[in-house]
């Protein structure tokens, strides 16, 4: 019998060991998402996606800059028979047992079909492409972590429902199996409330694990530690809404903006091909000195001229890189049309859903007024003995059901709220946040 104790003992212990090991941040959905802007992975990737194309753009216009080359050559000869044709005689072959040769050469391009001017043009507009599908990235990632927190919300809230209506079911058992007790009731009916107890236990524990699994992702996706309980604070997140309500849809979404640098790009991508029909000029200079030992000395020999290059065979094979490079063109001008007609359609969606969970809250509230009066008037004619207990448990549970639609509709219209402002692409935009 002494081991009871020490086993309640034991649990206590370990339940504040485990309490004490979660660490509550209390977190508004502004916060949320600057973190996942920031901090996640995805976000982190779409920036060193960014800063690796502005690389490849600074690489490109290097090739504007002049070639500048250095040589030089140190060779020993064994036994070399130099035969001299410049005049004179000589008593007998010099020794010559050594080669040393320095070069150095500068080219210049001049022309090659604005081949290199278009190349930096198309890697310019692939990197403001990328910035701006960086930006559409960090969208996305604020509204998988708005969709997470609106879940959590639901999630937390039909805990506290089901908590409140679990203790209500309790005490009803309770007294129930008192009457049952003292013969004033049934057993048939106890039964009824205790199996009614038992499903919203059911919901409590289906709730309590959605919860933790939510809070989970939630704290993976903003780079957290595991042990952190998000604790929403959903005042702040009520008074950001009402300051952005007159936020203007207008504009051009990231990734339809990200297209059409796409498509500019492959414009340029065009000329870069129609450049192979046109020769290659550069301005070319080197300067040459040259030591064999004991036989030949040369320095001070510059040169300088121009050097040209044709392919005479682009003529004919050009043409279907010219071609090719035109179907890339057309295929993104193409994906533009079809975005855009997406993003259209998704604004009105969007709208709509907004404007439905409006209006369904406005009904989940007088429901919820509805189903608290008609359980008090069955609770009333149930303790005069006018309504059976099937009527008492019936009303109760219309009236945790009101209590539920009411607090997932005011969850979806925070929702719905941010989804409109993802299809037109002003929800980092309208926590006055930046992506860049």
């Amino acid at each position: 019998m002494k081991t009871k104790p020490i086993v309640f003992l034991l649990i206590s212990l370990l339940s504040l060991t485990y309490s004490t090991a979660q660490e509550k941040k209390t977190m508004s959905l502004k916060d949320a998402v600057a973190l996942v802007i920031t901090n996640s992975s995805e976000a982190v990737l779409a920036n060193t996606k960014v800063a690796t194309s502005k690389l490849e753009v600074e690489t490109m216009k290097n090739n504007q800059y002049p070639n500048v080359k250095l040589s030089g050559q140190y060779m020993r000869l064994t036994n070399a028979n130099i035969v001299s044709h410049l005049g004179g005689s000589g008593a007998g072959s010099p020794n010559v047992n050594q080669l040393m040769l320095g070069q150095a050469s500068v080219s210049i391009p001049l022309f090659s079909g604005f081949k290199l001017k278009n190349s930096i043009d198309a890697s310019e507009n692939l990197y403001k492409a990328q910035s701006f599908s960086a930006s559409h990235t960090k969208e996305e990632l604020a509204l998988e972590v708005t969709e997470l927190f609106a879940n959590l919300y639901k999630s937390q809230e039909m805990v506290k429902l089901f908590e409140e209506n679990l203790k209500s079911a309790q005490q009803r058992t309770k007294d129930f199996s008192g009457m049952v007790d003292n013969g004033l009731m049934a057993r048939n009916d106890l039964l009824k409330a205790q199996l009614q107890e038992s499903n919203i236990q059911l919901s409590l524990d289906s709730a309590v694990k959605n919860v933790n699994v939510i809070n989970y992702q939630l704290v993976i996706l903003l780079h957290l530690p595991e042990n952190t309980v998000i604790d929403i604070d959903i005042n702040t997140i009520k008074s950001d809404m009402a300051k952005n309500q007159s936020l203007t849809l207008s504009g051009e979404r990231n990734d339809l903006t990200a297209l059409t640098f796409q498509q500019k790009s492959s414009e340029a991508g065009i000329k870069i091909a129609k450049a192979g029909y046109y020769p290659s000029l550069a301005l070319t200079g080197g300067y040459i000195a040259l030591d064999l030992k004991n036989t030949l000395t040369v320095t001070n020999a510059m040169n300088f001229g121009i050097g040209f290059n044709y392919d005479l065979a682009s003529i004919f094979k050009n043409g279907k890189e010219v071609n090719l490079a035109k179907s890339k063109a057309e295929q993104t001008k193409q994906s533009i049309a079809i975005l855009s007609d997406k993003i259209k359609e998704a604004i009105q969606q969007a709208q709509e859903n907004y404007t439905l969970s409006l209006n369904q809250n406005k009904v989940y509230t007088l429901a919820v007024e509805q189903a608290d009066e008609n359980y008090r008037i069955v609770k009333d004619k149930y303790d005069n003995s006018l309504s059976s207990t099937n009527d008492l448990l019936e009303a109760d549970v219309q009236q945790l059901q009101s209590k539920i639609n009411l607090a997932l509709s005011q969850a979806d219209i925070a929702l719905k709220y941010y989804q409109l402002q993802f299809a037109a692409g002003k929800l980092i935009n309208s926590f006055n946040l930046s992506t860049k």
